[in-house]
């Protein structure tokens, strides 16, 4: 039986990729029209992802259950714990944005956003996760002990997995 309180590793890469476009549809909708209350769903799928994976989080069971294994071009395996380093990016993010408009208004709130839109637009339509590449630098500083990802702290594997050759331009 799987623990509660437990992140998948490894990730399903697919639906990653779904998490991300439905946190940047959701942003983008809040952003635009000014319905700060999309904070709340934002704010507890981030927490709720951070802890449990997809578990408890309504998009997660979404992107693992619909939408991720119908992107049959997007499937691959990639280690968990980067992902869920990204996970508590947008946790903190989105947390930051309901605080700030719970205590200063929605005007001065939803520039939190615009990070989270750049972050989650990477991830969801190009397949790049800034957290990830962060959570690989932080490894490589020393920051991160090498035993929680053996694989995140060598990009070159990375750059090999894509097709591109380290140290050259593309």
């Amino acid at each position: 039986m799987k623990q509660l309180f437990s992140f998948p590793n490894p990730v399903n890469d697919a639906a990653a990729r779904s998490v991300a476009l439905g946190v940047v549809t959701m942003s983008v909708v809040a952003f635009a029209t000014g319905w700060a209350w999309l904070l709340i769903p934002l704010t507890y799928g981030f927490l709720a992802r951070v802890a449990t994976g997809p578990t408890l989080s309504p998009l997660g069971q979404f992107a693992t259950r619909v939408s991720g294994p119908r992107l049959v071009s997007w499937q691959r395996f990639v280690p968990g714990p980067p992902k869920r380093f990204a996970q508590a990016i947008g946790a903190a993010l989105t947390v930051a944005a309901t605080a700030t408009w719970l205590s200063a208004g929605w005007s001065d709130a939803r520039w939190i956003l615009l990070p989270l839109i750049l972050a989650a637009s990477l991830e969801g339509f190009l397949g790049y996760c800034l957290g990830c590449t962060i959570f690989g630098w932080l490894i490589r500083a020393g920051l991160v002990p090498d035993s929680v990802c053996a694989e995140c702290g060598d990009l070159s594997k990375r750059y090999a997995a894509a097709g591109h050759a380290v140290g050259t331009e593309q």
